[in-house]
């Protein structure tokens, strides 16, 4: 990798405030990747430039990210760079989108890093809506959305109809809830985006998409504003190609997400008590383990029923039940892993397992009393409704107490 017109890390400083010291104002870092744009590369920075320096009201670097260009491209960025101060240019030895967007933000000083195409197709004017959550500290992540409400969007039908159906396809199958992965116009904070680095595998096109997802699944906040865009007509990304990528990614991230694989603790934000992340995931895999679990109970509730009284039956089945339970929620729920504090986890969700079992043994103690020629099939269904009760608290529980990073860190 190369780079050039970078120096020590710069720490941008305010005027000096009463009272003597300095304070220091935010940066904004933002990454343009390039491939082959030798005749576009000038004229598109110079704009970005100007429009930066004009309305911005933050300290920012562009940063040309060579993706191992063939052509002139090389050389127009590093005479950007000696020209205008606020330019740099890096030069990787592979080609990749996500590959440069990798390096450049995680060597990033800026307090905030953003990338955009370089062919300028999204409207400059949503960039200071883009970025100011995140210097506000209100969002993790921001994504400009093309098919935003308050978006003017100008494309051809056939991408158009590739663009809905790709993201229609994540909410359906990846219960994704932002709006537009692969619009060119994203930002993140620094530490943030840091920290997803680590866990995102793709250097490609689906680089956009799997950060994402693993941010939103981590619990983060994902900020998106409505954009303004042009179809850039010369635009030489293999659809067809992209498409099949992004398909066989959204594929790999499934399968780490049912292995519990991948999830973020990102930074607190200052006088937040952050809860474990990703509650939409978290919801979801508790109710297959609980529904795993409701199975196991039924069966051995009803085959000790053959042989002790129901409170000793319904006792048995909810300690071998609650033991399982804990274990699964605690591997593929909450991302816990290995031997550390399995079996103080396994005590905390013992209490849960009291409370549930006074709730059930309520209801059997309830219904003898309601009806006590009741069969079975009548104690089965008030102890399903009775655990169905337990199931809420547990949930509780293991979210805010046992498996609470928070916690686990102090």
């Amino acid at each position: 990798m190369s780079l050039f017109g970078m120096t020590e890390p710069a720490t941008i400083l305010a005027d000096t405030p009463p009272g003597g010291g300095t304070v220091r104002t935010s940066l904004v870092e933002v990454v343009v990747p390039v491939y082959n744009e030798e005749h576009t590369l000038e004229r598109c920075v110079r704009r970005l430039h100007a429009y930066l320096s004009e309305t911005f009201p933050y300290p920012y670097r562009i940063t040309v990210a060579d993706n191992a260009s063939t052509d002139g491209t090389w050389q127009v960025a590093t005479a950007l760079a000696e020209e205008i101060p606020q330019v740099t240019a890096v030069h990787l030895d592979l080609k990749g989108r996500g590959r440069a967007l990798r390096q450049v933000w995680g060597d990033s000083d800026a307090d905030v890093v953003a990338y955009m195409d370089v062919d300028l197709s999204t409207g400059l004017e949503a960039f200071l809506p883009l970025v100011a959550p995140l210097l506000s500290g209100h969002s993790d992540l921001a994504i400009g959305s093309r098919l935003h409400r308050g978006s003017a969007v100008v494309r051809g039908p056939k991408r158009e109809f590739i663009s809905r159906t790709y993201n229609l396809l994540l909410r359906a199958t990846m219960a994704a809830k932002f709006s537009d992965a692969q619009c060119g116009f994203k930002a993140g904070r620094t530490a943030v985006v840091k920290q997803l680095l680590g866990e995102v595998e793709d250097n490609a096109w689906f680089f956009d998409t799997e950060l994402l997802l693993l941010a939103e699944r981590s619990g983060m906040r994902i900020h998106e504003v409505p954009v303004d865009w042009v179809d850039d007509p010369d635009s030489r990304v293999d659809i067809v190609r992209t498409a099949l990528d992004d398909l066989r990614g959204m594929a790999r991230v499934a399968r780490r997400s049912l292995s519990g694989a991948g999830v973020v603790q990102p930074p607190e934000r200052p006088g937040q008590d952050r809860l474990p992340p990703g509650l939409g995931w978290q919801l979801a895999s508790f109710a297959v383990v609980g529904t795993v679990s409701t199975l196991a109970y039924v069966l051995l509730y009803l085959g000790m029923r053959q042989l002790v009284p129901a409170l000793a039956a319904n006792f048995l089945a909810l300690a071998v039940t609650a033991v399982f339970n804990t274990a699964a929620n605690r591997r593929f729920t909450f991302g816990v892993t290995g031997r550390r504090d399995a079996l103080k986890h396994q005590i905390e969700g013992g209490i849960a397992f009291v409370i549930g079992l006074v709730l059930s043994s309520g209801a059997i103690a309830l219904l003898g009393a309601a009806a006590p020629a009741a069969g079975h099939s009548a104690e089965l269904a008030a102890l399903v409704a009775a655990n169905a009760l337990a199931t809420l608290v547990r949930f509780v529980l293991l979210r805010v107490w046992v498996f609470n990073p928070r916690r686990a860190r102090r």
